[in-house]
């Protein structure tokens, strides 16, 4: 199993991963991107900005939150292929939905993990370019019989998001909407002054977290 079977969109996403690593940790520790070589460590990147608890990877959760070991990332691939081929992105995705947005793993963790169950033959690439999908082997599937209760138990050690963490990204998503109706269906001056409500949300935002 080598590079290729991954898609260039997929090697961009580790690159800019590896790139913005750099910048919020202070140190490269991400030498090996674009061969898929160590997992990033450091604070998350694409992680959650208003959720400051524990994440269920590396590179997750808020700054000097709890870090869980790779395992969980893995294990959280291994169980989502259990039920479908799937390939990064959608596992991404996946994870994400299945936590509610407690935790959304960012590029750095999966493909290198994907990388290394491939080595492991646990799981194989399959498909070509956009289409690459992973798959379990029969190894895969056999592990995944062999550990079900510990992979089970992966998920439910996840910290469950509050209620009010629930509202606040239920709000986030009605706002994100309203605002993407101003890219086309309005004029300068209506985006002008949505971006100026906006600022000032934001101001207000901060002075809340301030109290």
């Amino acid at each position: 199993m080598t590079r290729e079977h991954f898609t260039e969109a997929d090697l961009r996403a580790a690159r800019r991963h590896a790139r913005m690593s750099r910048y919020t940790s202070g140190e490269a520790r991400f030498h090996h991107a674009p061969e898929f070589g160590h997992p990033h460590r450091g604070p998350g990147a694409w992680g959650d900005p208003f959720v400051g608890g524990p994440g269920f990877g590396p590179g997750f959760g808020g700054r000097g939150g709890r870090r869980r070991s790779k395992g969980d990332v893995r294990a959280a691939i291994l169980s989502l292929l259990a039920e479908a081929p799937a390939n990064g992105y959608a596992i991404i995705k996946a994870v994400a939905e299945k936590t509610e947005g407690a935790w959304r793993p960012s590029p750095g963790s999966v493909y290198p993990t994907l990388q290394q169950l491939v080595d492991e033959d646990l799981i194989v690439a399959v498909g070509e370019g956009r289409k690459t999908e992973f798959e379990l082997t029969d190894e895969g599937r056999a592990y995944v019989a062999e550990h079900e209760e510990e992979l089970a138990g992966a998920w439910a050690a996840l910290p469950k998001p509050s209620e009010s963490a629930t509202e606040l990204f239920q709000a986030i998503g009605k706002l994100m909407g309203v605002a993407g109706q101003f890219r086309h269906g309005a004029t300068d001056e209506q985006r002008a002054a949505a971006a100026a409500k906006i600022d000032e949300t934001r101001k207000a935002l901060y002075l809340i977290l301030a109290e």
